[in-house]
């Protein structure tokens, strides 16, 4: 236990080096263009939406699986708050019943992925790509495949709000964050959590009810990802058909950057959040040096390669320290 603490500080402190590294490089480079507030707010207002997704994918992964629905849960998210509110449609219902709405429908689907993950023993690479394909569809047929606009003025004013010069949006995730990096630390939540992505047979055996746990793992998720369908929604002040595409890929490249692994048992809110902000800067300072984003793209898939390959060498050297330690006894 002692071991993976360290592992996670020493992930994290390189992490936030790399960064800050990014952030001086760019500032120079963009002749302080990339270091203005204007440029930072607006890096941090675009890391939110993926960081919040993020969040959510960074519990799965712990567990040792995977969920790329959470892209479409968002899409679906947005887009069921703006069909009950919206003025000019139907239903026209208020604000907090849309929200609601949003929060349980897509807890729903995190409860679907979970029994067929758990229950239906379906790896969670397919069940949650096939959730993702079908939930998609439902927001294609629901949406007839356009914007859905006119969401409740609040609503809409609510992706330019600041708080000390901090956009509202950055603060949803930055509230999140803390939040559930207090819960993993501190709370039974977490600590089975992990226990269960370490050794899921050992936790069955200490008496860890393994189906309960694996459910609210997966609600959790996909209530992360409501809540940044949510957040997206009010950016765009509408709900979009293709609102979250993508998304799963780069809540993954934020998890495994951030230093999780695929395998389970290792993974931390704040190196996810440090991931989020190493893509978006990438990105960011990118688009400023007028860099192709397509080689961008190639830049941050190298990365999590690498942050991947780097994870597996680290498991296979404990691997073989491990056979040392045993042949040596013997």
């Amino acid at each position: 236990m002692a071991g993976r603490r360290e592992r996670k500080t020493f992930t994290e402190r390189n992490l936030l080096i790399i960064l800050v590294v990014m952030w001086v490089f760019l500032a120079i480079a963009t002749g302080g263009n990339f270091s203005s507030w204007a440029n930072i707010t607006n890096l941090i207002r675009q890391s939110s939406i993926n960081g919040v997704v993020a969040i959510g994918m960074t519990l799965i992964i712990i567990t040792g699986g995977i969920d790329l629905s959470v892209g479409s849960i968002v899409g679906l998210s947005g887009m069921v708050f703006a069909i009950f509110t919206s003025t000019r449609g139907e239903f026209q219902f208020p604000t907090i019943v849309g929200i609601l709405l949003a929060l349980g429908i897509s807890a729903l689907i995190g409860l679907v992925n979970a029994i067929a993950v758990h229950d239906g023993k379906v790896p969670a690479f397919i069940a949650t790509l096939g959730m993702m394909t079908l939930v998609r569809g439902v927001v294609m047929y629901i949406s007839s495949g356009r914007m859905v606009t006119a969401v409740p003025l609040e609503y809409r004013r609510f992706a330019v709000l600041e708080f000390l010069g901090i956009p509202a949006l950055a603060w949803t995730w930055i509230i999140l964050a803390a939040f559930m990096m207090l819960v993993l630390k501190y709370t039974k939540f977490g600590r089975n959590l992990y226990a269960i992505g370490s050794n899921e047979e050992a936790a069955r055996l200490s008496g860890i009810n393994i189906r309960l746990n694996m459910y609210s793992f997966y609600i959790v998720a996909a209530l992360f990802s409501a809540i940044a369908g949510l957040m997206l929604g009010t950016r765009m002040a509408a709900g979009v058909p293709t609102g979250g595409d993508g998304y799963e890929l780069d809540a993954i490249a934020s998890v495994v950057i951030g230093g999780a692994s695929l395998s389970g048992g290792v993974g931390t809110v704040l190196g996810t959040a440090l991931g989020a902000l190493i893509i978006q800067t990438i990105r960011n300072g990118g688009n400023l040096l007028g860099v192709d984003p397509f080689i961008m793209q190639i830049v941050i898939g190298a990365i999590i390669i690498l942050a991947v390959f780097f994870d597996q060498f680290i498991k296979s050297r404990k691997k073989g320290e491990g056979l040392k330690k045993l042949f040596k006894r013997a």
